[in-house]
């Protein structure tokens, strides 16, 4: 999802020397996976008025602004760093959103929906296979469902530990400087989420 470090550090280099060229290759070679990122954590009620491409040029926008003072104290990996500034970013546009939506619903009497609020995950564009028989893409649908939902029902910390690991495809060293923890509590933190994940899914099967 994220460019090679190696290459990342020779621009990054290039840039710190004072080459315009290279801050903006640099950006532009994250744009794909900092696009991916921010389109998981929109929720769908937003994501329907809000493009993923102009949140990323507004992130963008705003590296190029914090550009020197990053690499003067580079103390996170580059593409954690644009990572907080596109969470930043997100967090913002959901709180005006839904400050907006709860003035409408209050003057319709609207009931927001059971998961609306929440980040969602579309892995139906992340893992298509079009071998499947229409019968199998019914059941890989209906399983796709279950697990969203039951991202849903997560609480933030485990739900972010598992998007981070499994969908950016972090590590878990990358995903403790995002979240500020040491890598053994970034650990347990993961281990946890995936148990918890585990039950509600394994609950849900059951009819429980």
């Amino acid at each position: 999802m994220w460019p090679e470090p190696h290459n990342t550090q020779d621009l990054l280099q290039q840039a710190g020397d004072g080459d315009a060229k290279a801050v903006n290759e640099l950006l532009e070679r994250h744009r794909q996976g900092l696009r991916k990122m921010v389109e998981l954590r929109m929720d769908r009620r937003l994501a329907r008025r809000v493009d993923a491409s102009d949140v990323v040029q507004d992130v963008f926008i705003e590296a190029n602004e914090r550009m020197v003072a990053y690499l003067a104290k580079p103390d996170l990996p580059f593409h954690i760093w644009l990572r907080q500034l596109a969470q930043d970013r997100i967090i913002d546009l959901h709180r005006r959103n839904h400050a907006q939506r709860r003035d409408i619903d209050r003057e319709h009497g609207f009931q927001a929906p059971r998961f609306g609020d929440q980040s969602s995950l579309d892995l139906a564009a992340q893992i298509q296979d079009h071998q499947l028989t229409p019968a199998a893409e019914t059941i890989r649908r209906e399983m796709e469902q279950r697990f969203h939902e039951a991202l849903d029902v997560l609480e933030e910390d485990d739900r972010e530990i598992i998007l981070l690991r499994h969908t950016e495809k972090l590590g878990n060293q990358e995903a403790a400087d995002f979240l500020g923890l040491t890598a053994a509590a970034a650990g347990m933190r993961h281990t946890r989420a995936l148990r918890r994940l585990k039950e509600i899914l394994t609950d849900r099967s059951t009819g429980e």
